[in-house]
């Protein structure tokens, strides 16, 4: 059975939409191993996750030009587009959400973000050759706003569900957790996958967002069900 507009599909971008995390894209091109050093600070519990990012975005020193260049040719899961377009159709509120910040988003996306109605929430990111991707958070009275990553995907979540919505949410990494923990569907991969399964959170192993598609579609199988995927572990 299709799902309807009571559905909502709330999705994280770097590692999910996209392959990997936007930090580990341009500190392979750009910065070096060294400039990771703040994630690892972030990994030991001596960081919180927007200081990590915050610390390698300002090491940018690149022509303006080029990083936008740079930007607009990471690869995107562009079968996201066809979940994203299925869920406008029926009326389902899509969000984006990001603990990474817009300028990047927006460059690699933003036109099909405008075009099918999806909402992003998300940092705000300025950049300057001389300074670097300067990050800021929302306003602490936002009703999405967290100390640790600038934004709540969880906050989100629950705002969705409140209005009667059940949801449909997609992540890879530990900014996710908060959200999947009280999601209604999950749809997991990399390090949020594996935390899934520890905390025996159901979710389906994301491969692709046709998965998504198909869900939403309700032409369910074993390999896009939530309901029998992630066993948990010992």
């Amino acid at each position: 059975m299709e799902k309807r507009a009571t559905t909502a599909l709330v999705s994280d971008f770097d590692g999910t939409i996209t392959d990997d995390d936007f930090f580990n894209y341009v500190s392979r091109r750009y910065l070096g191993e060294d400039a990771l050093a703040p994630w690892r600070e972030y990994l030991a519990g001596n960081l919180t996750h927007f200081e990590a990012l915050r610390e390698i975005f300002s090491s940018l020193r690149i022509d303006r030009k080029e990083f936008d260049d740079f930007i607009r040719g990471i690869p995107v899961d562009k079968t996201f587009f066809r979940a994203a377009a299925y869920c406008r159709g029926q009326g389902m509120p899509v969000y984006i959400c990001s603990a990474g910040c817009d300028y990047y988003i927006n460059r690699l996306i933003g036109k099909e973000i405008a075009a099918l109605g999806i909402q992003p929430v998300t940092n705000r990111g300025v950049y300057n050759p001389s300074t670097g991707l300067t990050m800021t958070p929302p306003p602490s009275d936002s009703p999405f706003f967290d100390p640790a990553t600038g934004i709540s995907k969880a906050a989100v979540v629950r705002r969705l569900q409140r209005q009667g919505y059940e949801v449909v949410y997609c992540g890879d990494g530990l900014p996710d957790l908060p959200a999947a923990e009280i999601a209604d569907v999950v749809f997991a991969r990399k390090t949020l996958l594996e935390r899934c399964r520890l905390l025996h959170i159901k979710a389906g192993e994301l491969q692709n967002f046709d998965q998504v598609y198909l869900f939403f579609k309700g032409e369910e199988n074993e390999n896009n069900s939530p309901v029998n995927a992630c066993p948990a572990t010992d």
